[in-house]
């Protein structure tokens, strides 16, 4: 049986192509003599691996860095798969063949990925050597390893850890990347990401790896004046009604209404990603004027003041506030979870 065409979501998710393409150019640019290239994992950090990677692509990028094996196929639609690069590296056999066979570069993190690989014939790759986060990487003990010895290396890539804050960390990450280089060949080196460009020169090595900061996230001040908000949220209005006062809304009656109001439901829940910090804190926006969230937000829908709004009727949109820097103060969530929150059900 044919289905009818689906109608349009009820949500959608409002991308700025041109701010998304803008915000590269400049990281680019920050990046002096490295290249810039695009963390596109999680979808995209939420946005949508469809919409973000063709503009990042005629934007200038040409290296694309994704977590799992899975997310591969989906950006390999839109560049060539030299150009992407698995962060994970290869756990399994399946792994490796997957990656030869279709000519993506795993990041080899650990002397096992680094046999996996060769006995899968080998080729061109990336290291990933942890100079001090411990999470992924290879131990500097390593880096002396026969097998290593034999990968051809790419790019020789490590994590700062906190490049998003003023410590001593940071330098002495970079001190053992630079350690690093001088003891394992490669093509070139990378160790900045978004926050990690902002630190200099000394950090950009040849290949820098911006992700938040893409999409408009801010992860040092430095780079607040010059990167421009990305994603939008929108959902539509489901319902309007008017309530008396003392009427309770939402699960719990945790919101009193203290005089008559008008209010609407929105198509906008924590299934979606906008989660219940935002109960009683949250704002919609409305060609200027700011439509508080009422009560408790469910897991499809929000209740929204609509007293400033008396225009707005059902099947109306309304925009979330989610400039990222006030939003993660206001809901406690940070500026990553906050894109990487958002669900499928936006249309994008």
């Amino acid at each position: 049986m044919s289905l009818p065409e689906l109608p349009p979501a009820a949500l959608r998710l409002d991308v700025d192509r041109d701010a998304l393409a803008a915000n590269w150019r400049t990281l680019d640019a920050l990046s002096g003599q490295a290249a810039a290239g695009a963390a596109v994992k999680a979808n995209a950090y939420g946005l949508g691996v469809p919409v973000v990677v063709p503009v990042l692509r005629d934007a200038g990028c040409r290296s694309f860095f994704v977590a799992h094996w899975r997310e591969v196929a989906a950006v390999a639609e839109h560049v060539p798969a030299s150009a992407i690069s698995v962060l994970h590296g290869p756990l399994t056999a399946a792994d490796a063949a997957y990656a030869k066979a279709l000519g993506v570069k795993p990041v080899i993190n650990s002397v096992p990925q680094a046999r996996l690989w060769l006995d899968a014939g080998g080729g061109r790759c990336h290291l990933m050597v942890d100079t001090g986060m411990n999470r992924l990487g290879l131990p500097m003990a390593e880096l002396g390893d026969d097998t290593i010895a034999r990968l051809e290396i790419d790019v020789l890539l490590s994590h700062l850890a906190s490049a998003d804050e003023d410590v001593a960390l940071n330098e002495v990450q970079r001190g053992r990347w630079e350690e690093a280089r001088r003891a394992v060949a490669h093509r070139r080196a990378s160790l900045a990401n978004s926050a990690g460009i902002a630190l200099g020169a000394a950090y950009h090595g040849d290949l820098t790896r911006p992700g938040l900061a893409l999409y408009g996230g801010i992860p040092r001040a430095e780079l607040s004046d010059r990167l421009a908000q990305v994603a939008r949220p929108m959902a539509a209005i489901l319902q309007v009604r008017e309530v008396a006062a003392g009427d309770t809304l939402g699960y719990n009656a945790t919101f009193t209404a203290p005089a008559p109001m008008r209010v609407g439901t929105i198509a906008l829940g924590y299934a979606d990603g906008y989660l219940r910090c935002w109960s009683g804190k949250g704002i919609m926006l409305s060609q200027g004027r700011r439509l508080p969230v009422l009560g408790r937000v469910s897991m499809d829908m929000t209740i929204i003041d609509l007293s400033a709004a008396p225009d707005l009727r059902e099947g109306d949109w309304v925009e979330a506030e989610y400039e990222p820097v006030a939003a993660a103060a206001q809901s406690g969530l940070s500026q990553y979870e906050l894109f990487t929150l958002l669900g499928a059900r936006f249309g994008r």
